[in-house]
């Protein structure tokens, strides 16, 4: 079991970030809040997914005003992100986000950052404070030897952090992300020694799917089992549906949270006479609209069933132009592989009959 880190909650809109709340799935659309219809249906597309807070950016007035319509159409909490002009926050907060992405201190003075925590106080309007290697400030850079280090981005982190602490407000989490791995696994682990504020996991332009995933789940999910982080997004070039999936995905593997069923399968090898790929595409597809959290694996051949499946809750594994039906590692019967998978749903569905 993971043990995860104590650390203080916030809320951000309806849902609880930190302290024992479930491990909470972002994502970021990348249509301007301008055109409202569109943002609103790719958020809802992005919450029927199982997105859990969005975030958006807001470039402009035009824009961060735009964000009350959209926020009257969506039922997840809303995220604005802003640079540099911290009237745009203000707005923001007028038109009723949930919560800020801000840097302290590329908004203007002390001045500028007292207006936007005047404002967001009497709501606990959360700020999440982001810090990203490729842009460290350049005293920061200095200081810790002209290049990107582990050190000056807890640092650069620290120094926004006292800014909002020094104005009495602790409503914030706090990320630290690098697009180079190992670099954002030290520094994370080093800022979660130094702060008891909720930590936002990310390894920033990730890449596209392939590349991106590989590398959030070794830098995420490494942090996750070390207990840090209290919410997460996976950062892809592509359909942002990508970004929620794998980050759901990470969460499962590490069993943080359950989502539904979960598939199991082998590889293959030249024992296999079915056409595994197929079925393990098929199930993959119908096991989306199953809502129970059960194992269902999809077998290669008699040797990798109900043997080194036997944990799954269902399963099937190939033959020779057959294979069989398996649960929780007892064969139910052999049919043909043309007949396997609506077999293998036939028991499935039956269980969630008899369960509900």
């Amino acid at each position: 079991m993971i043990k995860r880190r104590k650390t203080r909650p916030i809320q951000v809109g309806s849902v609880q970030v930190g302290g024992d709340a479930p491990i909470s799935v972002q994502s970021m659309i990348t249509i301007n809040p301008v055109e409202s219809e569109r943002a609103i249906t790719e958020i809802n597309r992005l919450a029927e997914a199982g997105c859990e807070l969005i975030r958006v950016a807001v470039p402009d007035i035009a824009a961060a005003k735009a964000l009350k319509k959209v926020k009257a159409g969506i039922s997840i909490p809303l995220i604005a992100d802003i640079h540099f002009d911290y009237r745009l926050a203000l707005e923001a907060i007028d038109s009723g986000v949930d919560a800020l992405r801000i840097n302290p201190g590329n908004i203007g003075g002390t001045d500028k950052v007292e207006a936007v925590i005047r404002k967001a106080k009497p709501k606990k309007i959360p700020i999440r404070i982001g810090v990203n290697a490729g842009s460290l400030p350049i005293h920061i850079l200095k200081a810790y030897g002209g290049h990107p280090t582990a050190d000056g981005m807890v640092e650069a982190a620290l120094e926004h952090v006292r800014i909002l602490e020094a104005l009495d407000y602790r409503e914030m989490k706090i990320s630290i992300k690098s697009t180079d791995v190992p670099l954002m696994i030290e520094a994370y682990r080093k800022l979660a020694d130094k702060v008891d504020y909720p930590l936002h996991l990310g390894v920033t332009e990730a890449g596209t799917i392939r590349q991106g995933t590989v590398k959030s789940a070794i830098g995420i999910g490494t942090l996750l089992a070390d207990g840090i982080g209290d919410t997460l997004r996976v950062s892809l070039t592509g359909d942002p549906i990508n970004e929620v999936e794998v980050g759901r995905m990470i969460l499962s593997a590490l069993e943080l949270r359950s989502f539904g069923a979960t598939m199991i399968s082998c590889p293959t090898c030249g024992r296999c006479r079915v056409n595994l790929f197929s079925m393990a595409e098929q199930v993959e597809k119908r096991l989306k609209t199953i809502k129970e959290p059960i194992r269902v694996a999809v077998m290669g051949c008699v040797v990798n069933g109900p043997g080194e499946a036997r944990e799954a809750d269902f399963g099937i594994a190939g033959g020779d132009g057959q294979g069989i039906v398996f649960k929780k590692g007892e064969i139910l019967r052999t049919v043909s592989e043309d007949q396997l998978v609506d077999a293998l749903f036939h028991e499935i569905d039956e269980y969630i009959k008899k369960e509900s």
